[in-house]
């Protein structure tokens, strides 16, 4: 069957800062905040948007199904305007039901979550992308455990919407060491990201097979650095599953400092 380019999803994965800065003008991430305002350009306008966040684990799949979802301001210690921002995109009560469904059809265990709202992973940079909130959204959890395999496996779950218009976003952080970031944001060199931000590149948008890019990432404590940058692997877990779903090379579209940091973005379409 040929598919209409106007119905193909899109993926992409990208570090979305820290906190609410981003929407507070912190100059230390200006260069991701000029990347999220155009990155619109370079994408059609999509049906609906899902977004996997790093600020979000439960024990088995759960999709958040509020119809019109509130703020949940999950960080704390921010002046009060931080706790003041609004991002009113509607949800789709249709749509969750399809994602659930279609994980349980793989064997993934799903649930859904009509109270929870939007966390900072979705809100912040979908208010720098589509200021006017007009598009339907949704998230999906991580697994507790964050295991690189289950977190594959929701990706290939999710592969029947590669022919839907719907925008996949990985929400998290390519590097994440909170005691590494400059919060006065001087760009510092730092050797051992670079050597985990190559290999991640390398491994995304390299030359290698399909089973070779899922072994990397099943495997991924082994790249140089690993560790160093994601002492904990909820903001890299985002990534697994884009790669999971999309199965193909990315296109790196990202690749400055957040808060001090070299951080990076793909995308695949």
């Amino acid at each position: 069957m040929n598919v209409s380019p106007q119905n193909k999803a899109q993926i992409v994965y990208f570090s979305h800062g820290g906190g609410p800065m981003p929407i507070l003008g912190d100059p230390s991430h200006k260069a991701m905040i000029d990347f999220m305002t155009q990155l619109p350009s370079q994408l059609k306008t999509p049906d609906i948007i899902l977004v996997l966040s790093a600020h979000w684990e439960e024990n088995v799949v759960t999709v958040l199904g509020a119809e019109n979802p509130e703020m949940f301001y999950d960080y704390y210690g921010f002046p009060k305007e931080a706790y003041s921002i609004t991002y009113p995109a509607p949800g789709s009560p249709e749509y969750v039901e399809k994602v659930v469904k279609l994980l349980e059809k793989n064997k993934i265990p799903a649930r859904i979550d009509r109270k929870r709202g939007f966390d900072h992973g979705l809100f912040i940079p979908l208010k720098l992308m589509y200021p006017e909130a007009d598009i339907p959204c949704l998230q999906l959890s991580l697994v507790s455990g964050l295991d690189p395999a289950a977190h594959l496996a929701i990706g290939r779950a999710l592969r029947e919407f590669e022919n839907e218009n719907v925008l996949v976003i990985g929400s998290g952080f390519s590097f994440h060491n909170m005691r590494a970031f400059s919060w006065q944001g001087e760009e510092i060199q730092d050797s051992a990201n670079d050597a985990f931000q190559n290999w991640l590149i390398d491994t995304c948008s390299g030359t290698h097979s399909d089973q070779e890019r899922e072994k990397r990432l099943m495997d991924w404590e082994k790249a140089p650095s690993a560790r160093y940058g994601h002492p904990r692997e909820e903001h890299l877990m985002p990534l697994h599953v884009c790669a999971g779903m999309a199965d193909k090379p990315a296109k790196l579209i990202f690749d400055d400092h957040i808060l001090g940091k070299r951080g990076i973005a793909f995308l695949w379409n």
